[in-house]
């Protein structure tokens, strides 16, 4: 039986904007295509086992939440992350969890706040938050959309690439045009709302990293998403009225 096990990270601290969305598509999408999906809670207070998930989900969060759980990925539970990670497993991240991969969040007032640093980001406090529909396309021409709402500016370091080219929005930075950050089976961005029942060409590319990790390349049944893609445009006019 082809399974998928799907990890949450911080599902109580972590996982604002209707960021649990992520996880049923993945889900969902998975069992449209008869494959066999388990998902489990990753959190603080417990010990974690790094052989289990094959992609994970780390959503986003508020200041005190980011707080906790950065400390907890600076221990035992951090080291296990990273060790899936070594093992294959793939991680979709979005906001304070994409920040919380990188190698710090530097807020206004207070210390750094040190991240995981498997994904080659930092992040600063800015003094203008972006709020508002955001549009970016990948380099080979898919559309991305979603809702972003954050004042941490991020910046990439050589090992990570975009994951998209901004349009509408203002992105990782609102200077350089870029939104998110792939580095290997790791994907961050600010795409809340959320972002994988609005891009399942997304959704299909966690889902096969995640079979790849314990199955090897296994080419998925193509879905019918008539309806996903008419969301997507509709969403994407919208965006581009965005000043």
């Amino acid at each position: 039986m082809t399974d998928l096990r799907i990890g949450h990270l911080y599902p109580d601290l972590m996982s604002i904007y209707g960021d649990r969305g992520n996880v049923l598509a993945l889900t969902q999408r998975a069992r449209w295509r008869g494959i066999d999906v388990e998902t489990r809670a990753f959190t603080t207070g417990e010990t974690w086992d790094p052989e289990w998930a094959d992609v994970y989900f780390f959503g986003g969060g508020q200041d005190q939440g980011q707080d906790i759980v950065g400390a907890d990925l600076a221990g035992a539970n951090g080291e296990a992350l990273k060790k899936a990670v070594a093992g294959g497993a793939a991680i979709f991240s979005v906001c304070g969890g994409y920040q919380l991969l990188g190698h710090e969040y530097v807020p206004e007032v207070g210390p750094a706040i040190p991240g995981l640093g498997v994904l080659d980001v930092t992040t600063r406090a800015g003094k203008v938050r972006f709020v508002g529909n955001l549009l970016a396309v990948t380099d080979d021409g898919r559309t991305l959309i979603g809702f972003e709402n954050h004042s941490g500016y991020t910046y990439l370091g050589p090992d990570a690439e975009p994951l998209g080219e901004v349009i509408a929005g203002h992105g990782n930075n609102g200077q350089d045009k870029t939104e998110g950050a792939v580095q290997g089976k790791l994907i961050g961005c600010y795409l809340h709302g959320s972002a994988l029942p609005k891009n399942p060409w997304l959704a299909d590319q966690l889902i096969s990293w995640g079979l790849a990790r314990r199955q090897g390349e296994i080419e998925l049944v193509p879905l019918d998403d008539a309806e996903e893609h008419a969301a997507e445009l509709q969403a994407a006019e919208v965006a581009k009225t965005r000043t």
